[in-house]
C-alpha cells in the first residue's frame, strides 16, 4: 500500500500536504482573505443540512453519469482551475489533467497555469475547460481564447470576481511571492522542507505559459502586484458577450454569487453558472456557496447548467450540492493536497475518496441515479430538529393515550 493510498479521507492529504510544503505555500493553498469567515463558512454550511434518506430502494447499480458543458461524466465533478500548480509539485497542470481523465471527471486549466494550453491538449482527451481571467489586453485576451479553440478545449470559464486582490493575510505574513523568492526570513522555512526544494529546484523553470512571454513575471513582487498589474478591473456585461461571441461554443461565468447575476449572465450568451467565492479568498463575509446555491437555481430556471464550488470536502458535500439543484460539482483544494502530498498518485487517492463517498451517501439515500437526487432528500438541520421535537411529543401523547 502507498502512502497515499493510507490517506482515508481529504483532511488525511491535507495533513500530508501541510508535512511537505514550505508553509508559505501551505497557506498559499489554505488561506483565504481577511478573517477567513467565508473561506471556513463554505465548509461548515454542508453541517447545516440533515440527510432525508429513503430505504427499501433497488441500488444494486449505480448510474452517476452526467453531461455538463456539452460533455458526458462518469461522474458529476470538474477539477477547478487553480493557479502555478507545478509549485506545489513537478507533475503539475498535466498530472492533474491525467489524473481528473483516468477518473472520468472534468479538468479546468487557469490562466495562470504552469503548463500551457498546448500542453494540456495534447495530455488530456477527457473534458477540458480553459479558464479565463480577463486581462486589461484585449489582443492577448482574443489571443488567449483562439489557442483554447485551436487546442480543441471544450469550454471556457471566465472568471469575474478577481477584479482587485482579496486581502490574503497569510500571504502577506508569509511573504509569499511569484515565483517564490528565498530572503533571510523565508529560507528557514523553505530548508526545513527538503523534499519540496529538490523537486522545485531541479524541475522546470517556473512559467505562465498561458500569458505571452513567461519570462516577464519573474519582477512581480507578490500576488497583489501580479494581480494590479494585470487583471482587467472593469469587467462590463458587453465585455462577457464579446467573449461568448469570440468564444462560440459553451462558456461558464464563474464567481457569481446572486440570482440577479446569474440572470444577467444567462442573457448574455452563457450556458453555465459556476457559483464561486474564489474559495474564500476575495471578499470575506460573502454567503457560502452551498447557500447560495438555492436561490440562483430557481432563479435560471433550467436555461443554463449551474455548478459550485468552494467547501466540498467530502462526496457527501457533492451530494447535498447536487440534490439541491448544481449540475456539478467543483473542487480545488482537496486535490491541491494530493497534488502537494504526492504528486499525480495523490490527486489520483482525492478523486477516488470523494467518489467512493459519493457512491456510498447515494446508495444510503437511495439514490440509484442522479435523477433521483432531489431537494427532499436534504433539509435544513434546524428544521428537522423541530420536527423531530414535533414528532416526539407526538409519539408521548400517542402512548398516553394507549395507556
Amino acid at each position: 500500500m502507498s502512502n497515499a493510498d493510507r490517506c482515508v479521507n481529504i483532511a488525511d492529504l491535507e495533513r500530508e500536504a501541510r508535512r511537505r510544503l514550505p508553509a508559505p505555500l501551505f497557506d498559499y493553498i489554505a488561506g483565504g482573505s481577511d478573517d477567513e469567515v467565508t473561506l471556513k463558512r463554505n465548509v461548515s454550511a454542508y453541517d447545516g443540512l440533515a440527510f432525508v434518506p429513503n430505504f427499501v430502494r433497488d441500488i444494486r447499480t449505480l448510474d452517476l453519469s452526467c453531461t455538463v458543458l456539452g460533455r458526458k461524466l462518469d461522474w458529476p465533478l470538474i477539477l477547478a482551475p487553480t493557479g502555478m500548480s507545478k509549485l506545489f509539485h513537478q507533475d503539475g497542470e498535466k498530472g492533474v489533467a491525467q489524473e481528473a481523465e483516468r477518473a472520468g471527471a472534468g479538468y479546468s486549466l487557469s490562466t495562470m497555469g504552469t503548463a500551457s494550453i498546448e500542453e494540456i491538449a495534447a495530455t488530456s482527451r477527457g473534458m477540458k475547460m480553459f479558464q479565463l481571467y480577463p486581462l486589461n489586453d484585449p489582443g492577448l485576451n482574443r489571443a488567449i481564447i483562439q489557442r483554447t479553440r485551436e487546442a480543441g478545449f471544450d469550454a471556457l470559464c471566465v472568471t469575474v470576481d478577481c477584479i482587485v486582490a482579496g486581502n490574503r493575510e497569510r500571504d502577506l505574513r508569509s511573504g509569499m511571492t511569484v515565483p517564490p523568492k528565498l530572503t533571510l526570513s523565508s529560507i528557514a522555512k523553505f530548508a526545513s522542507k527538503p523534499a519540496w526544494c529538490i523537486d522545485y529546484l531541479f524541475g522546470d523553470a517556473f512559467s505562465l505559459p498561458n500569458i505571452g512571454d513567461s519570462n516577464s513575471h519573474g519582477s512581480a513582487s507578490t500576488l497583489t502586484a501580479y494581480f494590479a498589474e494585470k487583471m482587467e478591473s472593469n469587467i462590463t456585461w458587453a465585455m462577457l458577450e464579446a467573449i461568448a461571441r469570440e468564444w462560440g461554443g459553451p462558456l461558464a461565468i464563474k464567481g457569481l454569487q446572486s440570482p440577479q447575476d446569474a440572470l444577467l449572465a444567462a442573457n448574455c450568451g452563457a450556458s453555465a453558472v459556476v457559483v464561486s467565492n474564489h474559495g474564500g479568498r476575495q471578499l470575506d463575509g460573502a454567503a457560502a456557496t452551498i447557500e447560495s446555491l438555492p436561490a440562483i437555481v430557481d432563479a435560471v430556471g433550467g436555461r443554463m447548467e449551474v455548478i459550485v464550488d468552494g467547501g466540498i470536502r467530502r462526496g457527501s458535500h457533492m451530494a447535498k450540492a447536487l440534490a439541491l439543484g448544481a449540475n456539478a460539482c467543483m473542487i480545488g483544494r482537496p486535490y491541491l493536497y494530493g497534488l502537494s502530498a504526492f504528486g499525480a498518485r495523490g490527486v489520483r487517492r482525492s478523486l477516488e475518496i470523494l467518489r467512493s463517498e459519493l457512491e456510498r451517501t447515494c446508495a444510503l439515500l437511495g439514490c440509484a441515479t442522479l435523477a433521483e437526487l432531489t431537494p427532499d432528500k436534504v433539509q435544513p438541520v434546524n428544521e428537522w430538529r423541530s420536527h423531530s421535537g414535533t414528532a416526539d411529543r407526538d409519539a408521548i401523547s400517542l402512548r398516553q393515550i394507549v395507556r
